[in-house]
C-alpha cells in the first residue's frame, strides 16, 4: 500500500481516478469486533456520495464507504504475465468472435450486433469494442429494438481483468438495470506444448461437424443455424474419436478454429464412461498438431468458473486466465423473449 516518508498509510486516489486500477486498504469490523484491514484490487468503476465502487478481475463489484479507507493507490494497468503468450483484449475479443460467427451481424459504430436464431449467447450478442456513436443511453435502445426486431432477447459481452477491458461499461450496464446471467473465462496458452501432450493416431479430422460428431455433442438437435455458426470461422476444424462399435456415439470429439497465430479450442467432450483416460488432451493434441501445420504458434479457450476438471487439464497443458468475460442480460420489463442457451 501507499506509505508516506513519515510512515504513515495514505489515501492516494481521488474520484479523478475513476477507470483506472487500484488498489485499497480499508478498515472492516466495529467496536464490538476486532478491527481488520481488508485489501481489495480493481478498476476504481465510480466514486458517489461517499461510495467507492470497485469492479474486481472477476467482474464482481464491490462498494467501499470512503470514510473507511486507511490507503490507496494507483497501480499499473497491465501487471506483468507470467504465462501465456502476450496478448490484448481486443486482440482476442476480435479472434475468439471470428471462431463463433453469427449468421446476421450489423455495426452500430464500433459494436457489432450479433445474431443466430438464439444459439448461444456469444452468437447471439453485442460486442461492444470501442465506441457506438450514440450516447450509452441511446446505444442500448437501438440494442434492445434490433434484437426485438428478431424475438431475441438483448446482451452485451463484456469483459474484466485485463488491460483495456470493460469495468467502466460493466458498471454502467448494472446501474441500469442490465442483469449478470454468465461468467467465464479465457484462457491462453503456448500451441506446441498442447500437440506434444499425446500420440495422435486414433483421431480422425474432418472439416465439417458430422452426424457422428454431432452425436457426442452436448447440444442435441442442432439446427441449420448452429451448423452454419459451428462451421464457421477462418479455418475450422473437427475431431473425431470413434467409439468401439457400429452406430455407437464417439468416444471423445472436439473443434478448432485457426486464425492466423491463434487457435481456439471448443467443444472438447468425452463420453462420460471414459473419461479420465486422456481422450480429451488426444483430440487437442490432433488439433494442435494441424493449427501447427497451418502456422499458429498460440492457443485460446474458454472455460466455465465451476468446471473443476476442464480447469485442472488446461492448467496441466499450461493454459492460463487472460480475462473474464460476462454476458449482461437487458432489464426484464423490456425482454419479452426467452433465455438463451449458455455460452
Amino acid at each position: 500500500m501507499e506509505i508516506s516518508a513519515a510512515g504513515r498509510l495514505e489515501v492516494r486516489i481521488t474520484a479523478a481516478d475513476v477507470g483506472k486500477r487500484v488498489s485499497v486498504r480499508r478498515l472492516t469490523g466495529t467496536e464490538d469486533t476486532a478491527e481488520k484491514f481488508t485489501d481489495t484490487v480493481g478498476v476504481l468503476t465510480s466514486w458517489d456520495s461517499g461510495v467507492l465502487t470497485i469492479t474486481r478481475k472477476g467482474g464482481e463489484s464491490v462498494r467501499i464507504s470512503e470514510s473507511s479507507l486507511v490507503a490507496g493507490k494507483v497501480v499499473p494497468a497491465a501487471p506483468a504475465r507470467r504465462r501465456g503468450p502476450s496478448a490484448s483484449y481486443a486482440e482476442l475479443a476480435r479472434v475468439s468472435s471470428r471462431a463463433w460467427r453469427p449468421v446476421e451481424s450489423e455495426r452500430l459504430g464500433e459494436w457489432e450486433l450479433r445474431a443466430a436464431a438464439g444459439f448461444t449467447r456469444r452468437a447471439n450478442s453485442v460486442l461492444p469494442l470501442g465506441d457506438p456513436g450514440l450516447p450509452l443511453d441511446e446505444a442500448l435502445t437501438a440494442v434492445r429494438r434490433w434484437y426485438g426486431d428478431r424475438g431475441l432477447p438483448a446482451y452485451v459481452q463484456t469483459a474484466t481483468g485485463a488491460e483495456g477491458t470493460q469495468e467502466l461499461l460493466c458498471a454502467e450496464l448494472e446501474r441500469r438495470g442490465w442483469t449478470r446471467e454468465v461468467t467465464a473465462e479465457l484462457w491462453v496458452g503456448a500451441l506446441a506444448p498442447v500437440a506434444d501432450r499425446a500420440e495422435v493416431s486414433g483421431v480422425v479430422l474432418s472439416r465439417s461437424a458430422d452426424e457422428a460428431w454431432l452425436a457426442r455433442y452436448q447440444r442435441k438437435g442442432v439446427s441449420e443455424v448452429a451448423l452454419k455458426v459451428l462451421g464457421g470461422g477462418p479455418s475450422v476444424w473437427f475431431a473425431t474419436v470413434p467409439g468401439e462399435g457400429a452406430g455407437v456415439a464417439p468416444a471423445a470429439i472436439g473443434r478448432c478454429v485457426v486464425d492466423g497465430r491463434w487457435a481456439g479450442f471448443g467443444a472438447v467432450e468425452v463420453d462420460p464412461a471414459l473419461r479420465r483416460r486422456g481422450l480429451a488432451s488426444l483430440v487437442m493434441a490432433a488439433l494442435a498438431s494441424r493449427a501447427l501445420d497451418e502456422g499458429a504458434s498460440a492457443a485460446w479457450l474458454q472455460v466455465e468458473a465451476d468446471n473443476a476438471g476442464a480447469r485442472a487439464l488446461y492448467t496441466g497443458m499450461g493454459f492460463g486466465a487472460h480475462h473474464a468475460y460476462h454476458h449482461y442480460r437487458e432489464p426484464v420489463a423490456h425482454s419479452g423473449a426467452g433465455r438463451l442457451g449458455s455460452s
